[in-house]
C-alpha cells in the first residue's frame, strides 16, 4: 500500500523543480520512483537517512539553507485528522520539517488509513524542542495547559536525547478530552519562552494522500 501512495505522490512532482522529502518507508519508495521516472529535480530534506538514500540513487540534494522556495514537499506523520492537523513526533526533527514545509507551495503528507481520525486523537505526545536552560519553566507552563512533560531519553545514549540543533526534546502527553481548540493549544505552546517549535502541525499541511484497501484518496485543505 505504501508503494501505491508513493506512486500517486509522483504525479504531484513537476520536472525541473525543487522538492522536499521527509523520512520513512513511503518516502524511500518515492525516491526510487523519482529515479526511475528520470525527473529532473533537486531535493531538500530534514532527514539524514533520506539524504543518504537520495545520494546513493544519484539524486541531487541541496542544503536547506540555500533554498528559499520549493514546489512541493512530501512527508509522513504519526497521526492526522480530517482538518489536516497532524502530529509528527517520532523523529524529533519537526523544526527542520516545518522550515521545509514553510518554503513549499504544497506540503503533502503520505499516510495510511489507520493514522486518520475525525479529530486528532493525541495518541502520541506533542514534542517540544527546547533550549536546555528553559527546562523547568517549560515543564511548569505545559502542566498549566494539562500536559504531562517528560524529557526524551534514548537507550543508546546516556542522558537526554539531543536534537540536531543541540537542544532538548520534551515529550508532552495530552488527553484529547482536555483539548477544546487545537489552534489555542498550538499558540500557547509556541509562546512558552525557550520553546523553539513543536511537533504539532497546525495550519501547515495542504493535502494528504491516504492509502487503504480501496486505493488512494485525497484530503485537501479547505482553507
Amino acid at each position: 500500500m505504501k508503494r501505491k501512495c508513493a506512486k500517486e505522490a509522483l504525479s504531484y512532482i513537476k520536472d525541473k523543480s525543487i522538492i522536499g522529502l521527509g523520512g520513512g518507508t513511503t518516502i524511500s519508495y518515492l525516491v526510487s520512483y523519482i529515479k526511475e521516472s528520470e525527473l529532473d529535480v533537486k531535493i531538500v530534506t530534514p532527514s539524514f537517512e533520506t539524504e543518504k538514500l537520495c545520494i546513493e540513487n544519484g539524486l541531487v540534494v541541496l542544503p536547506t539553507w540555500s533554498v528559499e522556495s520549493i514546489s512541493v514537499a512530501f512527508d509522513g506523520c504519526d497521526e492526522i485528522d480530517k482538518e489536516l492537523n497532524a502530529l509528527k513526533s517520532g523523529g524529533g526533527i519537526h523544526t527542520k520539517e516545518k522550515i521545509i514545509a514553510s518554503m513549499a507551495d504544497e506540503y503533502i503528507l503520505l499516510v495510511d488509513e489507520s493514522k486518520v481520525s475525525n479529530k486528532l486523537e493525541f495518541k502520541y505526545p506533542v514534542v517540544l524542542e527546547i533550549i536546555p536552560e528553559s527546562k523547568s519553566i517549560v515543564e511548569k507552563e505545559v502542566r498549566k495547559l494539562g500536559g504531562i512533560p517528560k524529557l526524551r531519553v534514548s537507550n543508546s545514549k546516556d542522558g537526554v536525547t539531543i536534537s540536531d540543533h543541540g537542544l532538548f526534546l520534551m515529550d508532552v502527553k495530552f488527553n484529547k478530552e482536555d483539548i477544546i481548540d487545537i489552534s489555542v493549544l498550538n499558540d500557547k505552546l509556541k509562546k512558552i519562552v525557550g520553546v523553539l517549535d513543536t511537533s504539532l502541525f497546525y495550519n501547515i499541511v495542504t493535502k494528504a494522500l491516504v492509502v487503504g484497501e480501496n486505493g488512494v484518496r485525497l484530503i485537501e485543505s479547505k482553507r
